[in-house]
């Protein structure tokens, strides 16, 4: 009797605690970092008792800077593309050398690791506007990002470090690793280095997947750690000692 006693104490405070969710965007820990320009996100609903600063480093890892805007600095094993207008022939997809470089119909060999796409359009139209074309119009577009990359870590099927091959957010990072193990909480944990320190803020996937909070970007570097439910591992660790019967007769 009491061992079925125990056995239903455990399985009803596993299952309450299944269905227990934390307050997204709840701080860790955090390191000094100035704030991040530009623009930010709506602001998040968070705890009474949540600081001003807490509310920044939560705000600072949502607000991801655009991979295509002028922040983002193309790297090797990137994959760009390039256009001329009105000029379709001169108009290619590369992927950037080891040493940086690119070689394009007439503009030739050009160094585009640790350049923006605006950078590169203007180096592009320089070397065609000197010889072939007059006022030549370049548009060059990131294709994927495989110099990125983010490391997924904790109770996923598949942890491990992922290629960035364009923007993507905290579910989406979630899926990359196959999902959730069946031990996962649902707290996650985004590590990000901040002007090299090293910041840290936890959201909750269940409200982000009700719609009651924003799912926030992942960007290069990125460490993003799931939690492990205590309560959920230890009813695992139950289920594999005892058949589904036992559990099933302890609680009648």
């Amino acid at each position: 009797m009491v061992f079925r006693a125990f056995i239903a104490a455990l399985a009803v405070a596993t299952l309450a605690g299944c269905g227990t969710t934390l307050d997204q965007g709840s701080h860790l820990t955090t390191a000094s970092a100035a704030p991040v320009e530009g623009h930010r996100p709506q602001t998040e609903r968070r705890p009474s008792s949540m600081s001003s600063d807490q509310a920044d480093d939560i705000a600072k890892i949502s607000a991801a800077p655009d991979p295509n805007g002028d922040a983002y600095k193309i790297g090797p094993v990137d994959v760009i593309d390039v256009s001329v207008f009105q000029v379709p022939e001169l108009s290619k997809t590369v992927q950037v050398a080891a040493d940086g470089t690119i070689n394009l119909p007439l503009a030739g060999t050009i160094l585009a690791a640790g350049k923006t796409s605006g950078e590169i359009e203007h180096d592009v139209a320089a070397r065609l506007g000197r010889k072939y074309l007059q006022s030549p119009q370049v548009n060059v577009y990131v294709k994927e990002y495989n110099s990125q990359r983010v490391t997924i870590d904790g109770s996923v099927r598949r942890p491990g470090v992922y290629p960035l091959r364009g923007p993507m957010t905290l579910l989406q990072a979630i899926a990359t690793a196959q999902g959730f193990t069946d031990t996962a909480n649902s707290t996650v944990v985004i590590f990000r280095m901040e002007n090299s320190a090293r910041t840290a803020a936890q959201f909750n996937v269940d409200e982000i997947r009700a719609g009651k909070a924003k799912d926030p970007d992942v960007v290069q570097g990125d460490v993003v750690v799931v939690k492990n439910s205590t309560m959920k591992e230890s009813y695992q660790a139950l289920l594999k000692i005892l058949p589904a019967t036992s559990i099933f007769v302890s609680l009648l």
